[in-house]
């Protein structure tokens, strides 16, 4: 890394860090219903939403009906997309005339985005309208986003209430989440973009010729769109001279900023975060960074202020500041070094394929760490391209439950799970009291932290046996042995954990991806948020204990110590033999020279 590179990361955070203290408070001011600086202007609007949905805003839930609230909204807002992706040739703002999605996709795609995965088993570009981009895809990156702060919110609610079943109105979070937070940071971030490049139009696709004519030997195909054979076995092909390009138009920069912000990481481009019209220049770049970690990373900060004690935000912060830091040092070393396989060529220097020189090598791997340590999924550089350890970092990050920080509201809530388990396993160890912010922490408690957190590992590891099996499956992957393995573990661990990234050399639009890719999206979001909401409700109706010579104190270094070791004790025995077969046996075969 030579100075540049380490002077970028060093300010890169540091204004990061800035910022969690102020917006942290303001978010907590948001959902406690206090007044802001955006209070003029946004309570009219936000009373005007209640009363034409008919939501009386004083009207609170318990975490049943929370849930059932945010279940019902979610299923209504995929039916919606769903329903526009199918009906997209009939809709307005086509003008490439985009034919609608099959089934399958159109299925998979809508619980992508109403589970803020965004999983993309399509090129945007090549198949998705302006209207579907902005009013289906758009619209559910706002309130996917929404409802995991959502549920964040109503957990630290049950931390802070005592003897009561309630924890706030679903309808009043997602409204104040969306109409305070989410839409003018993404507004103001659209124009910053737009200021760097970004495209922001309704234009039809632009066709323009070539500087200099260019020639491919392209595959001639069946009726059944398969490779033709000659007698040697050989694909056929013939030769075809380009001389023209198509470049795609459309709304990039509004749909960038909440893609990013709200940690969804839908591309609008096929090419995502690494083409230059979504993230053209190194201040675009590091915005996009800025963007995808500054709500997860607040969100402690709202949590302390929230529970009365600044600290235990701090303790949460420390954590995944720590692990995310650390991930990127691996990553940054690991690509740094090359490849020695490549070194014996006499191709000397840092690795470099599948990545964009104008963000950098030090760039480059703080956004990977960034969107696969979230719930984000966007992507500067091809992963597939990284070397075996550096391609386990963002896979390890995304096994590891996107907890470092997290997605929006989903990184807090299952950081807090993990704190509650720690605190549960330090008092048998030692014989204090097993208690977490003036809550005593109970079987039931254990039993929603437990369901949290291993439901996504319990999904990854029996998809991606099933795919092994599965010829659909198989049929899918392009590369064989190690490698393929990883491309289908990061596949489905990116599905079952609500990222949306891929390690590419895999295709996912085959049934098998579609339909049970869907599955593992729906369960890997919705079990563990209400398991969260559950234990929000047990919370709320304990009482409060006050903290005494058996209480662990839970905001000093040496707590904040132990859910670190929790986490990656969890995610080794969860996950070491996967990645044994995977990334470490293809990174000991490259140093064996093969």
């Amino acid at each position: 890394m030579n100075s540049y590179e380490l002077l970028a990361t060093v300010l890169f955070f540091l204004l990061l860090l800035a910022m969690v203290r102020p917006f942290g408070s303001y978010m907590a001011r948001v959902y406690q219903g206090e007044r802001t600086f955006l209070s003029p202007l946004l309570v009219p609007c936000e009373n005007m939403l209640y009363r034409f949905c008919g939501v009386n805003r004083d009207e609170e839930m318990d975490w049943k009906r929370y849930a059932w609230a945010m279940l019902l909204c979610n299923l209504v807002l995929c039916a919606a997309l769903f329903a526009i992706l199918m009906l997209q040739h009939l809709l307005p703002l086509n003008p490439q005339q985009l034919p609608a999605f099959t089934w399958p996709l159109a299925l998979n795609t809508a619980v992508s985005f109403v589970t803020n995965t965004n999983w993309q088993a399509y090129a945007g570009e090549s198949a998705a309208s302006y209207f579907t981009q902005m009013a289906g895809l758009g619209v559910h990156n706002f309130l996917s986003a929404a409802t995991g702060m959502a549920i964040a919110i109503a957990l630290i609610r049950g931390f802070v209430r005592r003897k009561t079943s309630l924890l706030g109105n679903f309808w009043v979070d997602m409204t104040r989440g969306t109409l305070y937070i989410l839409l003018p940071i993404s507004l103001v971030a659209a124009l910053v973009l737009v200021s760097q490049g970004v495209i922001q139009n309704f234009s039809a696709y632009k066709t323009v010729p070539l500087v200099q004519a260019a020639s491919y030997d392209k595959p001639l195909l069946d009726a059944k769109g398969e490779a033709l054979m000659d007698a040697d076995g050989k694909p056929v092909t013939e030769n075809v001279t380009v001389r023209e390009v198509t470049i795609p138009m459309g709304p990039v920069a509004s749909q960038e900023a909440i893609k990013e912000l709200g940690t969804n990481g839908g591309g609008f481009f096929n090419a995502n975060s690494s083409h230059p019209f979504e993230n053209p220049t190194p201040l675009s770049h590091y915005l996009e960074i800025m963007l995808i970690l500054l709500i997860p990373f607040a969100l402690t900060r709202t949590f302390g202020v929230m529970v009365g004690n600044p600290r235990q935000g701090w303790a949460l912060l420390a954590v995944m500041l720590f692990l995310l830091i650390a991930s990127f040092g691996v990553l940054q070393g690991v690509e740094a070094n090359g490849n020695p396989l490549l070194t014996k060529l006499g191709v000397q220097g840092a690795n470099m394929e599948g990545k964009e020189l104008r963000f950098s090598l030090a760039g480059t791997c703080l956004f990977e760490v960034a969107t696969t340590g979230t719930s984000c999924g966007a992507v500067s550089a091809m992963h597939d391209s990284l070397t075996p350890i550096g391609g386990m970092i963002p896979l390890s990050l995304i096994l590891l439950g996107e907890l470092i920080p997290g997605g929006v509201g989903s990184g807090l809530y299952t950081m807090l799970a993990f704190a509650v388990i720690a605190v549960f396993v330090s008092g048998l160890m030692i014989g204090r009291t097993p208690e977490y912010l003036g809550k005593k922490i109970e079987g039931r408690e254990m039993w929603m932290s437990i369901v949290t957190i291993l439901t996504a590992g319990i999904v990854v590891l029996v998809l991606s046996g099933a795919a092994m099996i599965a010829p659909a499956a198989v049929a899918s992957m392009a590369n064989p042995g190690a490698h393929g393995l990883s491309e289908v573990l990061y596949a489905i661990a990116s599905m079952a954990n609500s990222n949306g990234s891929a390690f590419a050399g895999l295709n996912a639009n085959a049934g098998f991806y579609n339909i049970l890719g869907a599955l593992a999206m729906l369960l890997g979001r919705y079990v563990p948020a209400v398991a969260m909401l559950a234990m929000a409700g047990s919370l709320a109706e304990k009482k409060f204990v006050p903290p005494s010579l058996g209480t662990l104190p839970t905001d000093k270094a040496p707590f904040a110590l132990w859910p670190t070791l929790v986490i990656l004790i969890v995610g080794a025995l969860t996950f070491f033999p996967a990645l044994s077969l995977g990334p470490i046996v293809e990174h000991v075969t490259m140093l064996g020279g093969n």
